[in-house]
């Protein structure tokens, strides 16, 4: 029933046309289509009832995930509706409750800025947050900032004198600096400088030099979110291609009725059958088994990482010609791919985790 709402609102208000029209007005992001999503409780689904929100859990934002990918909807909803939602909800006190109900209401957007170097790897950090009285002082550049550039708060991760500690801070604070850059899917990827920038205890999530303990569950509920989303953009690009080689003729003949194309079509799906129940699994362990999370969620990521990229591919090749050209949609599903595929670890990243946690 999720799924059926979801995908007759986002066939309306969010088609692939949407974005197109987004990117040829040179824009990354319509606050009014998010506003309309977090109206309709979508912000809230992962937080309590007591801030506002639904707490239907990650297999239900999940669902919503995968409808978002089939139209390439750009929204930020994995940025604050999972990732920041997530990590909020680690913290027990009455400014993370303030911050989560401003979420489900649509009023705050998050963004996640850990990324600094080309590979996703926050233990790796190195932007310093030094000792300043009783606050700190951060200094440093984040990277690959998805959805950064319109956020209205952002989670920063920087080093601290024992570990690493998770900030919570509004976008506009003195000494921060937002570049927009437009990743190739057209989405909003900033880089953000921090010049001095003065953070108080108020404004640690969690505790000093630990932030993994809040940060670990916000990515991996972000990383499956991720995985269901480009699981979608996989099924997208099907759809689009099953029904040309329905409709495209060579000679008179149908494409479809030949064999190569059925067998590629065949593999294809079975691809993104066994995809999507990696991801439904992904789902269920976060809601049931969160600590130990880990295996099924990198799984997830890793395989809707192959299947995304599988798909676009076939689908630009079985359209031949006119797969290659702007005017047709195609492009947009495969730089989606591409550009999910980086985001909170790579194939690789991911397929090391599943391996070490094999014991291989």
């Amino acid at each position: 029933m999720l799924a059926d709402a979801a995908r007759g609102f986002l066939d309306e208000s969010a088609p692939v046309a949407h974005l197109r029209g987004l990117r040829d007005a040179g824009k990354r992001h319509d606050p009014a289509l998010w506003k309309a999503m977090a109206d309709m409780g979508w912000a809230g689904i992962l937080l309590p009832e007591s801030a506002g929100g639904s707490d239907m859990g990650h297999a239900a934002a999940g669902v919503l995930a995968a409808e978002m990918g089939k139209t390439l909807a750009t929204s930020p909803f994995l940025s604050t509706a999972v990732i920041a939602a997530t990590a909020l909800r680690q913290v027990a006190d009455d400014r993370a409750a303030q911050a989560m109900a401003k979420i489900a209401s649509g009023e705050v957007t998050y963004a996640l800025a850990i990324d600094e170097g080309r590979k996703f790897a926050p233990e790796a950090t190195d932007m310093q947050a030094t000792r300043d009285g009783n606050g700190f002082r951060l200094n440093g550049t984040k990277t690959f900032v998805v959805d950064g550039a319109q956020a209205d708060r952002l989670l920063v991760l920087a080093r601290t004198d024992a570990g690493l500690t998770l900030f919570d801070l509004p976008a506009d604070r003195d000494g921060i600096t937002r570049e927009a850059r437009a990743m190739i899917d057209s989405r909003d990827a900033a880089q953000v400088d921090f010049s001095d920038v003065a953070a108080t205890g108020d404004d640690v999530l969690g505790k000093v030099d630990d932030a993994m303990a809040v940060l670990k569950p916000a990515l991996e509920a972000g990383q499956a979110a991720l995985a269901a989303e480009m699981s979608g953009v996989a099924a997208g690009a099907f759809g689009m291609t099953v029904g040309y080689l329905k409709e495209r003729k060579q000679f008179g003949t149908l494409i479809g009725s030949f064999q190569a194309l059925q067998h590629r079509a065949a593999d294809l799906w079975c691809q993104c059958e066994v995809t999507a129940s990696a991801i439904a699994h992904a789902g269920r362990m976060l809601d049931s088994d969160p600590e130990n999370a880990t295996l099924a969620v990198s799984l997830a990521k890793a395989r809707a990482t192959a299947t995304a990229k599988a798909a676009v591919i076939e689908g630009v090749q079985m359209h031949g010609g006119i797969g290659m050209t702007d005017e047709f949609d195609m492009g947009f599903f495969m730089k989606r791919a591409r550009a999910g595929a980086e985001w909170l670890g790579d194939y690789g990243y991911h397929a090391e985790q599943v391996a070490r946690l094999r014991g291989f």
